[in-house]
């Protein structure tokens, strides 16, 4: 998205809808929301909490400016006083939030929004679009930088996001979640990431040789070239890229890497290292890259395949096997009256909630607990005040302090619970507090 540009009509029509049909009948009491998955994809075990800043960030600049109360006007379904009204709202209510980086479980309140029922109710939309998609994709890049063994995985995939502000956040969620780099240019500079990249197979094809391919861009990056050596055959390019390394060595120079993208991945890196090898140039990387996902990735760990690192792109990007959570933002309090739905699949917890981490005398969480906001439970309070009275609490952590909140987060999650297919997740379970206020609730609504 443009910076700068006005975010609030960023919302669903009816969010404006039933604002107005609150507004008429001055229903404008303080209302709890709350942001939470219901239901673990196949093959996830946790999520990684991600897009908390961005959400922060439109609540703290939510207004409607003219050309947003314009815009409403010319479509002849509000009223002149409803939209006075907006011109002059602010958020002006609270969040708690789970912060980034941390892990966390099915039906655990990510984030929770105390308004007016209008401002909370208008916000829901971004907060969704914002926390859905970055979490999403950091959950999907943990595992991804998981299955690696160790070997620094970059970001390969703004080609293939859906859409350039995707693009953007899939590269800030996969840092955040543990990747090393990424090639989007305009993330780098806009979040500080380290930019990663070679060349395409375009490039090689444009010369008539290959090897003329080589030598032309190792002239332009004589500290940094890496090869794509598989263009037309993998082991004709890795013998093309030793040549091209011996005439550099006799300029003073080292080839840093080739980069293999498609075929069988692990029989070709362990022949290019046996070439490379043989040439005595074993301190040039070869990098893999071509529709790896976690699962690929960890074939080729088992596989113990010769590959330094890795670009992982459209599966990453767009989460391939689960494009989407089961996320829901739902109403738990309104003007100090528990609020649940009952419906079959879809039904909530009501009043205000904190989540409290159990965990061994090692710091490795046991197990969790949801309760009341304002119970005593064993257990460290996950949720932390973000924003009160519409301002934002406390400083906002830099993206390389979440990557380090993540790194040590998930270094003490069980393997069980990190594993890519059939996890044990972390048992959750509701205070006794918690499960009587929800009885009593669907009682009275019964």
């Amino acid at each position: 998205m443009p910076a700068g540009e006005n975010l609030t009509l960023l919302t669903d029509l009816y969010q404006l809808t039933m604002a107005q049909a609150y507004f008429h009948e001055q229903r404008t009491g303080t209302a709890t929301f709350s942001l939470f998955i219901r239901s673990y994809p196949p093959d996830r075990g946790y999520f990684v909490a991600a897009g908390l800043q961005d959400a922060l960030d439109y609540l703290d600049n939510f207004s409607f400016d003219g050309a947003a109360i314009d815009f409403l006007a010319s479509q002849k379904l509000f009223s002149a006083d409803f939209l006075d009204y907006l011109a002059a709202l602010r958020f002006a209510g609270q969040v708690w939030a789970i912060p980034e980086g941390r892990i966390f479980f099915i039906d655990e309140p990510v984030i929770e929004v105390t308004a007016p029922i209008i401002e909370a109710q208008i916000a829901e939309t971004f907060i969704i679009n914002q926390i859905h998609l970055q979490t999403l994709i950091a959950t999907k890049a943990a595992r991804c930088a998981h299955a690696s063994g160790g070997r620094p995985v970059v970001d390969f995939a703004l080609r293939r996001t859906h859409g350039s502000d995707a693009g953007m956040k899939v590269a800030r969620a996969s840092y955040l979640a543990g990747f090393a780099g990424t090639s989007n240019v305009k993330a780098g500079r806009r979040y500080g990431i380290p930019l990663v990249g070679t060349m395409a197979h375009s490039f090689v094809s444009s010369f008539e040789r290959e090897i003329d391919a080589f030598r032309a861009y190792v002239t332009s990056f004589p500290a940094n070239g890496i090869l794509l050596i598989d263009t037309y055959d993998t082991v004709a390019g890795a013998k093309n890229a030793v040549q091209v390394a011996r005439e550099m060595a006799g300029r003073g120079q080292k080839l840093l890497g080739v980069r293999i993208d498609s075929g069988d991945m692990a029989a070709s890196a362990f022949e290019v290292r046996r070439i490379l090898d043989a040439a005595g140039l074993i301190d040039v990387k070869i990098i893999g890259s071509g529709g790896l996902d976690e699962f690929e990735l960890a074939q080729l760990t088992a596989a113990n395949a010769p590959f330094d690192s890795y670009g992982v792109g459209t599966k990453m990007g767009v989460s391939a096997d689960q494009p989407w959570f089961d996320i829901a933002y739902k109403l738990v309090e309104y003007d100090d009256r528990p609020v649940l739905k009952l419906s079959a699949g879809k039904s909530s917890w009501p009043g205000r909630k904190q989540l409290f981490r159990v965990q061994d005398n090692h710091g490795r969480p046991q197990r969790d607990i949801i309760g009341l906001r304002d119970e005593e439970l064993p257990g460290e309070r996950m949720l932390k005040k973000v924003m009160g009275n519409g301002k934002l609490t406390a400083r906002s952590p830099t993206l390389p302090e979440l990557r380090e909140v993540f790194a040590r987060e998930f270094a003490g999650l069980p393997e069980s619970i990190k594993a890519l297919r059939r996890p044990s997740p972390l048992p959750v379970e509701f205070s006794a507090k918690l499960k009587a206020l929800r009885e009593e609730s669907a009682g009275k609504i019964a």
